[in-house]
């Protein structure tokens, strides 16, 4: 019950990369950088284990960004002469790379810190990519001409990844979406489909996390503009319940979003953010386990898993780290306040209601 995992990314150690940033430069190569990325992602998955989570991540170490981390082992990509564009729906620009041909893998791109990571724990491990929508709003288009064939195309090549992944022993699968929360008539018209051509034939766990975007200013910013509730997820929800992705990662805790929108995903394993990635405020356990006590009203305890809002890799270490302490030590409380006298409840009832006990005899 209440198995517990983050969304993916967290901060790259001072020795590995710049800290306290997005788009962090590298303090080595080479060699020397594949060996510090080894590091650090044995170093994360130790203390991802000591803070009790059941489901571990590599962390993202061995990527720059969580979209180009994939795009760098993609043929048909002009690298060299970026061209600045807006990034979700023009919140902020960003110098990206151009597609300029066919795309094709150059090879295996996520196998190393895999393999890595599958001969170094005995958890469940999840590895990350980026969703077939995201990347098509993170990148140029000087060849396809269209999104929707550029989506699929970049779909095709992740399913390819994502089942050799599954070979090498990954037990979940996670897409990251942003973008969903963005656009979202296209997310109903193509955006699905191309989520689930990415995912096709998989037999280990999928998973689409969904959220407002990193801790990053331009993020906090659009945020203040959203209103008193952000409802983005009422438009999209339906959609991909109907999907066959397994699991869907959302954005909770100090967020406006209406926790009921959460029984919109019927049947589906639901990843609550129980942290808040865009303060170094840290969590109380008490916290945490309230978050998860507030989702129990509108998904059932055996399809609830505890999360963070959204990665961790802009933050300093030493608050990210807290934060997973936070999370594992709230779900042992929750555990502890509601695995014996479940809280269950039906789809979306909002009315929590404990199992009857058995009457005792007088």
């Amino acid at each position: 019950m209440f198995e517990t995992t983050i969304a993916g990314s967290l901060p790259k150690p001072f020795w590995l990369a710049e800290t306290d940033k997005l788009w962090p430069a590298w303090k080595s190569q080479g060699e020397e950088l594949a060996k510090a990325k080894r590091d650090a992602t044995l170093l994360w998955l130790k203390e991802q284990e000591d803070a009790g989570l059941d489901i571990v991540t590599d962390g993202e170490q061995s990527r720059q960004h969580f979209v180009h981390g994939f795009l760098e082992y993609v043929e048909g990509i002009d690298f060299e002469h970026k061209v600045k564009m807006g990034i979700r729906n023009n919140r902020y620009d960003a110098m990206v790379p151009v597609v300029v041909g066919p795309l094709r893998l150059k090879g295996r791109v996520h196998d190393v810190e895999a393999k890595v990571a599958r001969a170094h724990t005995k958890k469940k491990l999840k590895i990350t990519m980026p969703g077939p929508m995201t990347i098509v709003d993170t990148i140029a288009d000087r060849y396809y001409g269209d999104k929707v064939k550029l989506a699929m195309a970049f779909a095709e090549l992740l399913n390819q990844e994502a089942r050799a992944l599954e070979k090498d022993g990954v037990d979940v699968i996670q897409f990251d979406e942003p973008a969903f929360n963005v656009y979202m008539d296209d997310v109903k018209k193509w955006g699905v489909k191309a989520l689930e051509l990415a995912a096709k034939g998989l037999r280990c766990t999928t998973c689409v996390h969904i959220c407002y975007g990193y801790g990053i200013k331009a993020n906090l910013d659009w945020k203040e503009t959203l209103g008193g509730e952000w409802r983005q997820y009422e438009e999209i929800f339906p959609a991909l319940a109907k999907s066959r992705i397994k699991q869907v990662s959302l954005e909770c805790i100090h967020s406006h979003v209406p926790p009921e929108l959460m029984k919109l995903l019927k049947g589906k394993d639901v990843l609550v953010g129980v942290i808040d990635v865009a303060s170094d405020k840290v969590e109380t356990p008490q916290e945490v386990a309230a978050t998860i006590r507030k989702a129990l009203k509108y998904v059932p305890a055996r399809h609830l898993f505890p999360c963070t809002n959204c990665g961790m890799a802009p933050m300093r270490r030493e608050v990210a780290l807290a934060k997973l302490k936070a999370l594992g030590a709230g779900a042992a409380l929750a555990r502890q306040r509601y695995g014996k006298d479940e809280v269950t409840v039906g789809w979306g009832s909002g009315r929590p209601a404990r199992k009857a006990r058995k009457a005792k005899k007088k």
